[in-house]
């Protein structure tokens, strides 16, 4: 099923995504920290919107109904064990992600270890997508991925000269990578929860309820005085409940219509809102060679979330009538 409101959905979560690098920098703390408070403040909310509306969906159900919920669930009980052991790989995914993407960063530089990270996102929730659903992703899906991948990649190392310093660190490329495998993973255990019948909401309060749990540790060791200035704990407000809350939760409920493969993807806005937003609010400036590379990931991204086109029948060919003819 493909509807025009999940890829709406997904790409109004990375817009969201694109503002966090912008209010980050606008904050005086470490990096480290701030995507832990983040996650920890972003997490929670999410968790407790899934408890309040968890509670709520308890309480309309009728008594017959609850019964039968009952009954469905204890005769597969092995079932809502695995769920719920892939839910909990889930969460560790989301939090092991935010280590793997700044350790990465920190080895071989933000430029390469942004693109290998987010790059290889799309590439590798595809093929996870495929081993498991054994859904083949299309031809066009493919293309335009490759053509949004190299986009990106233009777009954040086009304008910049001389290279980072450990810029060709094998380790971090590593990390970066497994980054993208962590991502991919967290993304179609939530696409197979969402699938199975289960709230979008509950989804990614589950997943990032527990992601917060096992990153408050990182939090607090990381030295959260930030948070007690003003501008501090509103840069840490607002990427927790928009950036983080508000932007997974847009994020699940795309996921409803749209394939986690074309999610994927369709989030590769992210970096070109934060570029965008990087020329706005922080005056950056953005060379040719990176304003072309904006204009591939546009393009990718836009073949992308046309949904696919129905095969038309060959009305020309002569039917035999059937027994069976008309039905659908």
């Amino acid at each position: 099923m493909f509807s025009r409101s999940g890829p709406l959905a997904v790409v109004a979560a990375a817009v969201l995504w694109g503002t966090a690098g912008t209010a980050g920098a606008l904050a005086a703390a470490d990096s480290v920290s701030l995507a832990a408070a983040r996650l920890v403040l972003g997490g929670a909310v999410l968790a407790a919107l899934a408890v309040s509306a968890r509670r709520r969906s308890l309480r309309s159900r009728s008594l017959d109904r609850s019964r039968e919920g009952v009954r469905s669930a204890g005769r597969n009980p092995a079932r809502w064990a695995r769920a719920h052991w892939t839910l909990a790989l889930g969460a560790a995914a989301v939090a092991a992600y935010q280590l793997c993407y700044f350790a990465a960063v920190h080895r071989t530089g933000v430029a390469i270890g942004t693109v290998v990270a987010i790059g290889s996102g799309p590439v590798f929730t595809g093929v996870l997508s495929w081993l498991v659903g054994h859904e083949r992703p299309s031809g066009r899906w493919a293309l335009a991925t490759a053509a949004a991948v190299a986009g990106c990649a233009v777009l954040v190392t086009g304008g910049r000269t001389g290279g980072e310093a450990g810029g060709a660190d094998a380790a971090g490329i590593g990390l970066a990578l497994l980054g993208g495998l962590l991502y991919a993973f967290y993304a179609v255990v939530a696409a197979r929860a969402i699938g199975g019948g289960t709230d979008s909401g509950t989804v990614m309060g589950v997943l990032f309820g527990g992601a917060a749990v096992l990153m408050l540790p990182v939090l607090v060791l990381s030295g959260p005085v930030w948070l007690a200035r003003p501008g501090g704990l509103l840069t840490a407000l607002y990427l927790g409940c928009a950036t983080t809350a508000l932007a997974y939760l847009l994020y699940g409920r795309g996921l409803r219509t749209t394939p986690v493969a074309t999610a994927a993807t369709l989030a590769l806005a992210e970096p070109a809102v934060a570029a965008l937003l990087g020329v706005v609010a922080l005056r950056e400036h953005l060379s040719a060679v990176s304003c072309a590379g904006l204009a591939l990931l546009a393009a990718g991204l836009a073949v992308v979330a046309l949904p696919a086109r129905a095969r038309t029948p060959d009305v020309s060919a002569p039917v035999a009538p059937t027994a069976t003819a008309g039905r659908h």
